[in-house]
C-alpha cells in the first residue's frame, strides 16, 4: 500500500511537472488535468471529475486552483491539498517574480510583437481545453443547452447595464436549478447500513473546518473595506482590491483580469 507521505510526494511531482508545462490559463488547465489525472494515471474517472469541476466552477475564484487543490485533497489529504497549490503555483509565481524585477528592462511590451503572438497561441490553448471538456461537461442535448443558455447570459447582457460577476452568478443559479429540474436522476434507494463511527467524526472535523473557513472568508470580506476606509493604508487597500477580485469573481483567472482593470487602472 502507498504510504501517505508517499501519495503527498507523487501529488507533489505529478503538480511540479504541471506547475512547469501547462500553458494557457485556467481553462487550459482544467484540460490538462483531466489528461494526466483521469486519462493517465486514473485518480478518478470521468464523471468524479466533472463534478469536482461543476463544484469548484460555482465557487468564487481561480477555478484550477481549486481543482487541483481538490485532486490533492482526493489522493493525500490536507497535505496533498497543500502540495498541489504550492507546487503547481510556484514556477510560476517564481517566473512572475523575475518578469517583473527585469521588466523595466524591457520598456513598454504592450505592442511587442512577441508578446502579440503568445496572445493568439494562447487562443487555439484555451479553444483545444475547452473542445475536450465539452465532451465530457455536455454530453448531451440538455446538458448542452444549459451551457448555451448561460453563454448567450454572458455575451448579451452588457457590464453597463449588470455587473459582469452579477451575470456569472446569474448564469450559475439558473444552470443548477435548470439541471435540479432537468437532469433528475433515478432514485436508486437510500442504503439501510449505518456510518463508522471513524467517517462520522471525520466529518464533524471538516464540517468544523468548513465553517471556519466559511467566517474567516466573510470577516476578510467585510473588514479589508472597513480596515482600508478607517486606516487609508494603500497595502491594506491592494490586498482589498485582490481579496475581493478572488472572492467574488466567478470563471477562473480571464473573468478576474477585467475587475482588476477596472480598480487598478486609472
Amino acid at each position: 500500500m502507498t504510504t501517505a507521505p508517499a501519495r503527498t510526494a507523487e501529488v507533489a511531482g505529478s503538480f511540479l511537472r504541471l506547475g512547469l508545462t501547462s500553458f494557457g490559463g485556467p481553462v487550459a488547465h482544467l484540460g490538462y488535468f483531466r489528461e494526466t489525472f483521469v486519462g493517465r494515471r486514473s485518480w478518478l474517472d470521468d464523471r468524479e471529475y466533472a463534478d469536482l469541476v461543476a463544484l469548484c466552477q460555482m465557487l468564487p475564484g481561480p477555478a484550477s486552483s481549486q481543482v487541483g487543490m481538490g485532486l490533492g485533497l482526493r489522493r493525500a489529504g490536507l497535505p496533498g491539498l497543500a502540495a498541489a497549490w504550492v507546487t503547481f503555483t510556484l514556477p510560476s509565481a517564481i517566473l512572475l517574480t523575475l518578469f517583473a524585477l527585469g521588466l523595466s528592462a524591457f520598456g513598454e511590451l504592450g505592442d511587442a510583437g512577441w508578446l502579440l503572438g503568445l496572445k493568439a497561441a494562447a487562443v487555439a490553448v484555451v479553444a483545444g481545453a475547452v473542445q475536450s471538456m465539452a465532451k465530457s461537461l455536455t454530453p448531451d442535448a440538455r446538458r448542452a443547452s444549459i451551457a448555451g443558455l448561460a453563454i448567450v447570459l454572458m455575451l448579451v447582457i452588457p457590464n453597463s447595464i449588470v455587473p459582469t460577476a452579477l451575470v456569472q452568478v446569474a448564469a450559475i443559479v439558473l444552470g443548477g436549478v435548470l439541471g435540479l429540474v432537468w437532469l433528475k436522476r433515478p432514485h436508486r434507494g437510500a442504503k439501510n447500513r449505518e456510518t463508522p463511527a471513524e467517517t462520522r467524526v471525520a466529518s464533524r472535523g471538516a464540517r468544523r473546518l468548513g465553517v471556519s473557513a466559511l467566517i474567516a472568508f466573510v470577516a476578510l470580506l467585510v473588514g479589508l473595506p472597513a480596515l482600508t476606509a478607517v486606516t487609508g493604508d494603500a497595502t491594506i487597500r491592494l490586498i482589498d482590491i485582490f481579496y475581493r477580485a478572488g472572492a467574488l469573481v466567478f470563471g477562473g483567472g480571464h473573468v478576474v483580469l477585467p475587475l482588476l482593470e477596472a480598480e487598478l487602472v486609472p
